[in-house]
C-alpha cells in the first residue's frame, strides 16, 4: 500500500523553490498556497531573467492564463532554461481552445515537452486535438470524456497529463490513477485551480512525477475537505483552505488520500 504521505513529507523537507510565471488573477493566491504547503515561490516573468531563473527553481510553472506577446516570450524562455538545466515543469493550458492565439501558444510550449500538464477537461481536449464543449477557462466536458485524450498526450511529451475535475485522472500514458478527494466549494474561489500548478510542481521536485502528481492532488482536495468542516461560505472557506494546506500532516494524508491505481 502506497504510503501518500511520504510525498508531502519530502516536499516539505526539501522546501523547493518553485518559479511562477502565472495569471494576474493567481499570482497573490498561488504564493500564499505555495507558502503553506510547505514551499518557496517566485513571481516572475520576464524574457530577460526568466530563462535564467529557470536554471535556478527546483521547478517552474507556467499557466497562459493573461496571455501578451511579451508574456508568451518569457515563457518560452523559461521553458527552454529549464529543459537545457533539467529542471522540471508544469504547463496550465488555461482556456486553450478559445481562441486562435491560446491554442497556438498551448501548442508551442506542449512542443517544448513539460514535465506535466494539468488542466480540466475541456483544456485537455482542446490540446489533445478532441472537440471540446468548454468555453472560456471553464470546463463543459466530463474528466471520463477527456482520458484518452489524456494518455495519447502524456505519451506525446514523455510526461504527465493530469485532468483535474470532481474527480482527478493522472496518467504517464500506460499506468493512471484516480484522486477522488475535493470539495464543491474549491471552484467557488478564484484561483484556487491555478495554484495548484505551484503545488504539483513542488511535490514532483526529487519525486516520481506520476505518484507525486497524485498525491499533490490528493493533498490539495483533502485540503478543501477540512475547510469546509469549518465554513459554508467562499469567502472563510479561501482563508480556511490556505490554514488547511498548512496544518495537514503527512500521517493525515496517508489515512485520507483517496487515490485508486487504475
Amino acid at each position: 500500500m502506497t504510503d501518500w504521505g511520504q510525498h508531502l513529507s519530502q516536499m516539505r523537507q526539501t522546501a523547493p523553490l518553485i518559479q511562477n510565471i502565472t495569471n494576474f488573477v493567481a499570482m497573490n493566491v498561488m504564493a500564499n498556497v505555495i507558502l503553506s504547503s510547505g514551499a518557496s515561490p517566485a513571481m516572475l516573468h520576464a524574457e530577460e531573467e526568466s530563462g535564467e531563473f529557470a536554471a535556478i527553481a527546483s521547478a517552474l510553472t507556467i499557466n497562459i492564463g493573461t496571455l501578451s506577446a511579451d508574456w508568451v516570450r518569457g515563457m518560452v524562455a523559461a521553458a527552454d532554461g529549464a529543459n537545457k538545466a533539467g529542471t522540471p515543469w508544469v504547463l496550465d493550458p488555461v482556456a486553450a481552445g478559445a481562441t486562435t492565439y491560446r491554442r497556438d501558444t498551448s501548442a508551442q510550449l506542449i512542443a517544448m515537452k513539460p514535465s506535466i500538464i494539468r488542466g480540466n477537461a475541456s483544456e485537455i481536449l482542446a490540446v489533445s486535438g478532441a472537440m471540446t464543449k468548454g468555453k472560456g477557462a471553464d470546463s463543459a466536458d466530463s474528466v471520463t470524456a477527456a482520458e484518452d485524450g489524456a494518455r495519447a498526450l502524456a505519451k506525446s511529451i514523455g510526461g504527465i497529463v493530469a485532468v483535474t475535475g470532481p474527480e482527478d485522472f493522472i496518467t504517464d500514458g500506460q499506468a493512471a490513477y484516480r484522486v477522488r478527494n475535493g470539495h464543491d466549494m474549491m471552484p467557488l474561489v478564484t484561483a484556487l485551480g491555478c495554484s495548484l500548478n505551484g503545488v504539483i510542481a513542488a511535490f514532483i521536485v526529487g519525486q516520481p512525477h506520476l505518484e507525486a502528481t497524485a498525491a499533490a492532488i490528493a493533498y490539495y482536495g483533502h485540503a478543501g475537505e477540512v475547510a469546509a468542516k469549518t465554513t459554508s461560505a467562499p469567502g472563510s472557506f479561501a482563508t480556511a483552505f490556505v490554514d488547511a494546506l498548512y496544518t495537514i500532516s503527512p500521517e493525515q494524508l496517508s489515512q485520507a488520500a483517496r487515490i485508486e491505481k487504475i
